[in-house]
């Protein structure tokens, strides 16, 4: 039940500070009591605590506008539940192109991004049988805003964890091979599934190495890079091998 506190509880209720609701549950009158009321009412007074029901304060809602530019498909989700898809499919070989989207979450938020480049098949090579048969490389770079105010709530940096999830081919010797067969010597690839819940603001991703920062020039971002507005603070991220690491999980809690 709701109650006025005496003094010296509105003093104590004061020092708890207003980080939440405070329900006073109190020990019942003198009028409620057994026949001996004085006798009653001093064990009580001696022996019931003080309890204080404490509801947390509501979690914050916000609507941010993303924006995200990744060589060559992203999807992303946030809190568990996937916001954006990456409208060029992967299965397209030139897919450079940035995406913006606005989305209403309660923060803390957590944003999981899979990021993969483009492969022909598990050697990890693309152009295969051409003249421009080569490793290809990926790149991540994101931000995240209050669509409101504007204010900067998040980007891609080494704050972000990411695993890699497929790395090919195991050696760079398989790019000049005339007959790149996916999973055979030089061309062999790791691959591992992706862990179960690993999108969920409770996964733990303490052993998931730190996000690898790489420069604009090393990435060399294409196609729709260059419509957004970035922050400076948004780095480019991949795993460590912009070339051979080509699918990676990636993901931060923004408090």
């Amino acid at each position: 039940m709701k109650s006025a506190a005496p003094s010296f509880l509105a003093d104590l209720l004061s020092r708890l500070g207003d980080g939440g609701q405070y329900d006073l549950i109190c020990a019942p009158s003198v009028s409620e009591l057994a026949p001996n009321k004085e006798k009653t009412m001093m064990r009580l007074i001696l022996a019931t605590p003080l309890v204080l029901a404490v509801t947390p304060a509501l979690a914050e809602t916000r609507t941010i506008t993303a924006d995200i530019w990744a060589d060559n498909w992203f999807e992303m989700s946030v809190n568990g539940s996937e916001v954006i898809e990456d409208s060029v499919p992967i299965t397209t070989e030139r897919s450079f192109n940035a995406e913006t989207i606005t989305f209403t979450v309660d923060l803390p938020m957590t944003i999981a991004i899979k990021a993969m480049d483009f492969k022909e098949n598990n050697s990890g090579l693309e152009y295969i049988g051409s003249r421009r048969q080569q490793m290809g490389d990926g790149g991540l770079i994101a931000q995240f805003a209050d669509a409101e105010t504007g204010e900067t709530v998040a980007v891609t940096d080494n704050n972000m964890r990411c695993l890699v999830v497929h790395r090919a081919p195991v050696d760079r010797s398989c790019a000049a091979s005339t007959n790149p067969v996916a999973g055979e010597g030089a061309c062999a690839f790791e691959r591992a599934e992706a862990p179960a819940g690993w999108t969920a603001p409770g996964f733990d991703a303490a052993d998931w190495p730190h996000a690898t920062l790489h420069s604009a020039r090393a990435v060399d971002p294409k196609d729709g890079y260059d419509t957004v507005s970035w922050s400076e603070a948004a780095r480019f991220i991949w795993g460590p091998d912009l070339e051979r690491d080509n699918t990676i999980l990636c993901r931060v809690t923004i408090n």
